[in-house]
């Protein structure tokens, strides 16, 4: 049977997620509650109260199938946005949002168009459907929206772009994408992944292309900023047509009930947010200020994480992990000199420096940039 299936599934290799703690407390015999993981930009503050209390108010109805149609959800999110419940897709994490996307809108032969340095989802997603994915080279780590444009081809069905962008924290601004969004094709669909978007102080506005009816598909998540990430949670955000369709490919019940209600509660917190913000710019200034007294080239950030050169990426992970902290290796994203560091709480992001400083000095980077890019 192995034969049998598709050859863009058989050469496909698989996404590998930043390491679980319980799993790095097996391998080293370290105590979970000594772990540090820096490595998933999560929330370092944890979900919402009233998130919380909304979920455990949940779980006495967990033998009941969830609202299949996430009335209450969609309905808080388009509230929060000025939208219709209409506009919103909810999702197993944004990441499913790509399958309907691909599922919608690719078939073998099409091409996607990706930023060099862009989340690997996107290019594991088109080669599930036997899509080819074109890079575009990113200059500074920045996603160059005029060559992606020249990038396009007949075959070319979507654009993925990320912003701010993952892993690279990068972003770009208003103009560049309301030049870009005044040449793109009405026969390709461009997708911007928004999944840091509320980090930003002065966000750029592409809902208002939904609201003009464009051709865009819109991504955000609860993973993040909201801290639920273990409960799967996302959704999209697109014109009514769009919408519609990629509703047709989603399973039912993909969204579970206690993450929705969590979801729909923490959308309404606006306090927790403004401490989460809070935090992680204050932790980002942090780390980057030390990674300019030690010495390291890093990339600013407009992100709740930060990338980071430090000469063997990978041997520097495997050391950390062995101190107890976990970061990320961006070999997998051709990055072999590079980890990526989320920003955790002031005492871990202080204890993830010292362990820092020490691998170094064991092991000093060589050839490496003494400023940030």
């Amino acid at each position: 049977m192995w034969q049998t299936a598709h050859s863009w599934i058989r050469d496909l290799i698989a996404y590998e997620p930043g390491k679980p703690i319980e799993e790095l407390a097996r391998e080293m015999g370290i105590p979970e509650s000594k772990i540090i993981k820096l490595a998933s930009n999560e929330n370092p503050l944890g979900p919402s109260p009233l998130a919380l209390k909304a979920m455990h108010e949940a779980i006495e109805r967990a033998h009941l199938y969830p609202d299949g149609g996430g009335f209450h959800l969609r309905n808080a999110i388009a509230e929060v946005l000025g939208l219709e419940c209409e506009n919103i897709i909810l999702g197993n994490g944004s990441n499913e949002i790509i399958e309907f996307v691909g599922h919608a809108f690719l078939k073998p032969g099409d091409e996607i168009i990706t930023a060099r340095h862009a989340f690997a989802v996107y290019s594991l997603m088109a080669q599930l459907f036997g899509a080819k994915t074109i890079e575009v080279e990113d200059p500074a780590f920045v996603h160059d929206l005029p060559a992606m444009l020249n990038a396009i081809t007949p075959k070319t069905r979507i654009i993925f772009i990320a912003n701010p962008n993952n892993p690279t924290g990068t972003m770009v601004g208003q103009k560049e994408i309301d030049l870009f969004m005044q040449k793109i094709p009405n026969d390709v669909l461009v997708v911007f992944d928004e999944a840091y978007y509320e980090f930003l102080e002065n966000p750029p506005d592409v809902l208002k292309y939904v609201r003009e009816e464009r051709n865009v598909v819109v991504m955000r998540t609860f993973s993040k900023i909201q801290g639920l990430a273990n409960l799967r949670i996302g959704y999209g955000i697109a014109p009514k047509t769009i919408a519609s369709i990629l509703q047709k490919t989603r399973q039912p019940f993909n969204a579970n009930g206690i993450a929705q209600a969590g979801a729909a509660a923490g959308i309404r917190d606006r306090d927790h947010i403004a401490k989460t913000r809070a935090i992680i710019t204050e932790g980002r200034n942090y780390l980057q200020a030390a990674f300019l007294a030690i010495g390291l080239e890093y990339v600013p950030s407009h992100a709740n994480f930060v990338l980071v050169r430090v000469g063997d990426g990978d041997s520097v992970f495997q050391a950390l992990l062995r101190k107890g902290i976990i970061v990320r290796s961006m070999k997998s994203y051709k990055l072999p000199e590079w980890i990526r560091v989320s920003v955790g709480t002031p005492e871990q992001n202080q204890l993830f420096i010292q362990a820092l400083a020490d691998v170094l000095e064991k092991n000093p980077p060589r050839g490496n940039t003494l400023v940030p890019i």
